[in-house]
């Protein structure tokens, strides 16, 4: 299985309360209200969103990774008021060991309301459905403990720390590296595949 196989036309997907779809430029405000915010994007790679413009080419890359086929993210629309307030995506995929990594980001007015775990059930069951994973992987900084939390959530197990893996915003940082295989997955009864 090739990533274009499955990315080539990004399928929309549907929990109770979100629409996981594709980016548009249409969202780059909505994406600004969340990216612009410092203590959002205090645990992810990517800078600050400073103006409009940032938002914009940002979305414009995502629509151009749609176009070759390759990993994007879905945009997780709150369906109450059809308002973007994040994004949930499969950030590395390794069909050859049947594995992949999966990230999220969700606007901080959000938080505390289930609904990450509610996207990324979806998306999950969409990559041991679709993708023909058997493992998925999740690492977040050490002092993510908000993400952490949603991990676990989701079922899936500390698999360790990597310590000083990643450079970022000007510092070495440990990362804590969750999984779900796809039989505990499916034994799971909130999650079944």
């Amino acid at each position: 299985m090739k990533i274009s196989d499955v990315f080539n036309n990004l399928p929309t997907l549907e929990t109770e309360r979100v629409l996981l779809r594709k980016f548009t430029l249409d969202d780059a405000n909505d994406m600004f209200d969340y990216s612009s915010v410092p203590e959002l994007s205090k645990f992810v790679p990517w800078e600050t969103h400073t103006t409009i413009e940032d938002s914009k080419g940002f979305i414009s890359y995502i629509i151009k990774q749609y176009e070759e086929g390759k990993l994007a993210p879905w945009a997780i629309e709150l369906k109450e008021n059809k308002k973007v307030i994040g994004t949930i995506d499969f950030v590395a995929w390794f069909p050859q060991h049947s594995r992949a990594e999966i990230g999220f980001i969700l606007s901080n007015e959000h938080w505390g309301r289930g609904l990450i775990p509610e996207a990324a059930n979806e998306v999950i069951k969409f990559g041991f459905n679709n993708m023909e994973l058997n493992k998925i992987k999740a690492p977040c900084m050490v002092e993510n403990v908000q993400s952490q939390r949603v991990l676990q959530k989701l079922g899936m197990t500390l698999e360790g720390i990597l310590k000083d893996e990643y450079f970022i915003k000007g510092k070495f940082r440990d990362m804590a590296v969750y999984s779900l295989l796809k039989k505990d997955f499916q034994n799971n009864k909130t999650g079944k595949c």
